[in-house]
């Protein structure tokens, strides 16, 4: 027993085997790191299952296809899955797209992620693993290459692939989860087998009993054989444990929120309502209806669905403008006239008759007219001519 077991090769020398495998049978494809993070996480939700040439067109068909990653955001489902037709899973790409704008928009209302690039790789992985629709296989893509960690991205295909070659055991594959592989890989190989096995793991679910995939298994691990499901038969669904007893509430109601979502109209009804904020519709909305989904005739209809109405703003009327005219200026009050009393008329001395009196000139005793007085200062003449006292 302890021989046997010393002699099975270890997870390390199988890698190391399926990596030498996968190397002589596809060629390493160099992912484009120049894009934008959220347009890296947009091509990681295309290139899930999918080749990469494939996942390069479909996502160059979406950010042609529509104005902006708004109108992607509230597109439907159905038509975003239109868009995507070449993908192995149009439907699943599509809601996972629509899911992970609509959490960014959430967060930050911009459609941009490059906050994240400023901290840690492990900052940035927390960002990324917060964004509803971001799968694991998306955040060990994305972390690999926008931030520059060591990741070895897995998706349904690549762990279908090491669980048929015996490396991974039935409850890793059945959780979809294999912690710590990327240790058994050198940093610098890490975008090389990261490559080759994602190849490998779309081969799989494509052409699982092809000559390729029996080949490079093979070389692998002979004695995996078993795990190999027989001709003309399918690879076994992974069967996921069933969650805590206080997780299934939960489970039912994000499988429910996922049904509602991907028939969500798009519009403004397609954002997300935060609760709180914006009132859900009241239970038994509707006319009654049997387990058929057909209105019963002559039953009363529950209260109407709260519906979200537009911000349409009343009509603004606007007054013409009437020049005003300035108010007359009220006359002056003219005060009443008061006549002043006369005042006492004083007494005149009478000044002497001697000094108030003039000298006249004596008339001639005969008839002819008094000679005219000559010409000259008139004063100074009747000065001469006063008496002296």
């Amino acid at each position: 027993m302890s021989t046997s077991k010393s002699q099975q090769p270890n997870r390390q020398q199988l890698i190391a085997k399926m990596h030498k495998a996968l190397r002589a049978q596809y060629k390493p494809v160099t992912p484009n790191t120049s894009r934008p993070m959220l347009e890296q996480v947009l091509y990681a939700c295309c290139l899930e299952n999918a080749p990469y040439d494939v996942a390069e067109k479909a996502l160059a068909r979406l950010l042609q296809g529509y104005f902006d990653l708004n109108e992607v955001r509230v597109t439907t489902v159905i038509e975003l899955a239109e868009t995507l037709h070449d993908l192995p899973d149009p439907a699943r790409a599509a809601l996972a797209l629509r899911r992970v704008l609509q959490s960014v928009f959430e967060s930050s209302y911009a459609f941009t992620l490059e906050n994240a690039k400023k901290h840690s790789i492990a900052h940035g992985i927390k960002t990324l693993e917060h964004l509803h629709g971001a799968t694991p296989f998306v955040v060990h893509f994305v972390a690999s290459t926008a931030l520059g960690g060591h990741f070895v991205p897995l998706d349904h295909g690549a762990i279908a692939a090491l669980y048929l070659a015996g490396i991974v055991s039935q409850e890793e594959y059945d959780s979809g989860k294999v912690a710590g592989i990327d240790r058994f890989i050198a940093k610098k190989s890490g975008p090389e087998f990261s490559s080759v096995l994602h190849q490998f793991g779309v081969e799989v679910l494509a052409n699982l009993h092809g000559n390729t995939v029996k080949k490079v298994l093979q070389a692998v691990n002979p004695a995996a054989k078993d795990r190999f499901p027989k001709r003309g038969e399918s690879l076994v669904a992974p069967v996921p444990p069933p969650p805590p007893a206080g997780k299934q509430a939960q489970k039912a109601a994000d499988a429910a929120k996922s049904a509602a979502e991907e028939h969500r109209p798009a519009g403004p009804q397609a954002a997300a309502r935060p609760a709180g904020k914006t009132p859900l519709p009241p239970p038994g909305s509707g006319p009654k209806r049997t387990a058929d989904g057909k209105p019963i005739p002559g039953s009363k209809p529950g209260p109407k669905p709260f519906v979200v109405k537009p911000n349409a703003a009343k009509p603004l009327t606007i007054k013409p403008q009437v020049e005003a005219v300035p108010p007359a200026k009220p006359e002056p009050k003219k005060s009443p006239v008061v006549k002043k009393p006369a005042k006492a008329e004083t007494p005149v001395k009478k000044k002497d008759d001697k000094a108030e009196r003039r000298p006249v000139a004596a008339k001639p005793k005969s008839g002819k007219p008094a000679a005219k007085p000559a010409a000259g200062p008139r004063h100074s003449t009747q000065l001469a001519r006063r008496k002296p006292r």
